[in-house]
């Protein structure tokens, strides 16, 4: 029997199979058998006369030329680029054949699972971006499959019980400026998120609501104003500044200086409790569900999906059922201590 040890163009996947890198043809495990040298030459001698195969970095180089990409914020596209650099370093060489091998979705996930010791969310990322250039390859008839359709995450968070109480508020206002005021109020009686808010000029707002296409859903959604925000909308408007939130000049937020702003008004609070802006959306939503708003009507209002927003109100209910529990134990006991007295 001949032992095999330096051909060209094999990869190696973590012990589980080899592959001819260019043509992407599964390989015999056993790297020393003829059986494994017959197939290496076949994968070879199938190769003359023909252009190599496509690999991974070829569908991430061509999804960032597509327009699925160039319509995302560039926000995003930034943080994807960065995660999908990283997979070209780990698979750019796999051939695009080799996704039709059941062994490729485990190898990926192997991946992942690796990254998510340290960084769990940040391993996440990675594998999501690669899903979002595989859906698209397969969509455009670039891919034989997608072995990433779907997979469970690594991460999982949920600030579906941080909720903005009336007390939190007040405590913000104490040390907010005007200006910072007025997006709290925004923010809560809209529950929209931050980046959109941000964008609105006076064009959204009709008199009585704003309306306004979600940057991240592309969702279009109407949001009728309470009395006390169209109040606030009217006096801001008298201003005379093309943006619904400015600064005090006048001036558009950038998003870092709403942050900056932002986290230096919450530092001199001294809120605790890691509530963050984000957050207001979600208070948002157990308003309205604490006024009778039924799940698809806060849905509408904020743009959550029914899901999302179903998931907030179930967590929120659950919160006040333990706290109208707590309380009524705790007057049973006083009664009891009363009477006994």
């Amino acid at each position: 029997m001949r032992v095999v040890t330096h051909l060209k163009g094999i990869n190696h996947v973590k012990g589980r199979y080899y592959y001819h890198r260019a043509t992407g043809i599964r390989l015999p495990d056993d790297r020393k058998s003829k059986e494994f040298l017959d197939a290496w030459q076949a994968a070879e001698d199938s190769m003359k006369g023909s252009r190599p195969t496509k690999n991974i970095s070829d569908l991430i180089l061509g999804f960032q030329k597509s327009p699925a990409y160039k319509s995302l914020r560039k926000s995003t596209t930034d943080v994807m680029r960065f995660n999908l650099n990283a997979v070209m370093l780990k698979y750019g060489t796999l051939p695009i054949a080799a996704l039709d091998d059941r062994a490729c979705r485990a190898e990926f996930l192997s991946w992942r699972d690796e990254l998510a010791e340290k960084h769990p969310r940040a391993a996440d990322a990675k594998l999501s971006a690669l899903q979002r250039v595989l859906g698209w390859a397969y969509d455009q008839g670039l891919a034989p499959s997608n072995p990433l359709d779907k997979f469970k995450r690594a991460y999982s968070s949920s600030r579906s019980d941080k909720i903005w109480l009336p007390e939190h508020i007040d405590q913000f206002n104490a040390v907010a400026s005007p200006e910072m005021t007025f997006a709290l109020l925004l923010a809560l009686h809209t529950g929209q998120r931050q980046g959109d808010l941000l964008r609105l000029t006076w064009t959204a707002f009709d008199g009585d609501g704003i309306s306004l296409i979600q940057s991240k859903t592309r969702r279009p959604v109407y949001v009728p104003c309470t009395d006390a925000l169209k109040a606030s909308l009217v006096a801001e408007k008298s201003k005379g500044f093309p943006f619904i939130l400015t600064k005090a000049n006048g001036h558009p937020w950038t998003q870092d200086a709403f942050k900056k702003a932002w986290s230096a008004t919450m530092k001199a609070s001294k809120l605790t409790g890691g509530l963050h802006f984000h957050d207001l959306r979600g208070t948002a939503v157990t308003m309205l569900a604490e006024a009778g708003a039924a799940v698809p009507e806060i849905a509408s209002i904020t743009g959550h999906s029914l899901e999302s927003a179903s998931r907030i109100v179930d967590v929120y209910l659950a919160r006040t059922r333990a706290l109208a529990t707590s309380g009524i134990i705790k007057l049973n006991e006083h009664y009891r201590n009363k009477t006994a007295n």
